[in-house]
């Protein structure tokens, strides 16, 4: 034990700057991500503003905050199904285009060009969705929208996309994809360009065309990272993106059915009432059965190939 504890501390010694290097990213992950795990305590209160989070009396009974989500079955079940449905669709779709995209770049050779073609696909990513929504309303709006006129330029009607739930299903994965393929398509890339030039040497040699070289060498070099990405992304499986719903749809009550994800609901039913200790209760499920979905998932990848684990 003793011996143990010396080469501890000499390993220390001997890399303290990389621990001073940590120490500021640590103390940010302490300070954003463990201490306000404390006001989880609220999720148990029946809150309100004069007395805070710890001066507020407790609930009874405890599980009472999670009943609000569940009063409604149907509600609940159909806002689950929507997050669900969209996160697999988003990933999917996303992860496609985003390797699509990597491996054209990885077939170009003009650095000017592929500097410039990160720089447009990347400007996606740091659009508000409020904005996104406004350019999307000014494409689908039922009287003045570009779409609907050049439909009717070419003899056809036009189409009322916000009074239609169902074609708000492709428009939301498109929107998703376009404004994050680009941001994800750089991390692909950066993984192509680390590949052994010798390999693809070798398959030309052998008289590989260009597609096989990625079917067998950059496809497969590629799963790991496509599967890391897949495992971070299960635990937020559970959580919909509140910000694009209200930015793309306005919380539109028509598309309620296609649109109301679990995020969308809370904020309808309880953040708006002021009802905060029922939204930190469905934060608490949605962080749990995340958690539960990542290990589920790391055990299931572990076995498939295990250098792709998270853990």
């Amino acid at each position: 034990m003793k011996q143990k504890g010396m080469k501890h501390r000499c390993k220390i010694r001997q890399q303290w700057p990389l621990y001073i290097m940590a120490l500021p990213g640590v103390a940010a992950l302490i300070a954003f991500s463990y201490l306000p795990m404390a006001g989880i305590v609220l999720v148990f209160k029946q809150y309100n503003f004069k007395q805070g989070i710890f001066g507020s009396p407790w609930v009874e009974p405890i599980y009472k905050n999670f009943k609000f989500f569940f009063n409604n079955l149907s509600t609940a079940m159909r806002s689950t199904r929507l997050t669900v449905m969209y996160n697999i669709l988003f990933f999917i779709v996303g992860t496609i285009m985003a390797v699509a995209i990597a491996v054209m770049l990885g077939e170009i050779t003009n650095k000017l060009f592929i500097k410039v073609s990160q720089s447009l696909m990347f400007l996606p990513y740091f659009i508000s969705w409020m904005v996104i929504g406004a350019i999307l309303y000014a494409l689908l709006n039922a009287e003045t929208g570009m779409v609907n006129q050049i439909v009717r330029n070419f003899g056809g009607e036009g189409y009322d996309y916000y009074a239609k739930p169902g074609a708000w299903i492709p428009i939301l994965v498109i929107v998703n994809t376009w404004q994050s393929c680009g941001y994800n398509s750089i991390i692909y890339y950066g993984v192509i360009s680390g590949i052994d030039s010798s390999l693809y040497e070798a398959a030309k040699v052998d008289g590989a065309s260009k597609w096989q070289c990625i079917r067998k060498i950059t496809l497969p070099l590629l799963r790991p990272t496509v599967v890391v990405l897949f495992l971070l992304s299960v635990g937020n499986m559970l959580k919909g993106n509140l910000n694009m719903i209200i930015g793309l749809t306005n919380l539109n009550p028509v598309l309620l059915s296609t649109t109301d994800l679990i995020d969308v609901y809370v904020y309808r039913s309880g953040v708006r009432n002021g009802e905060m200790a029922f939204a930190s209760a469905i934060s608490l499920y949605q962080s749990v059965f995340g958690l539960f979905l990542v290990v589920i998932s790391n055990k299931i990848a572990g076995k498939v190939d295990p250098e792709s684990t998270l853990f």
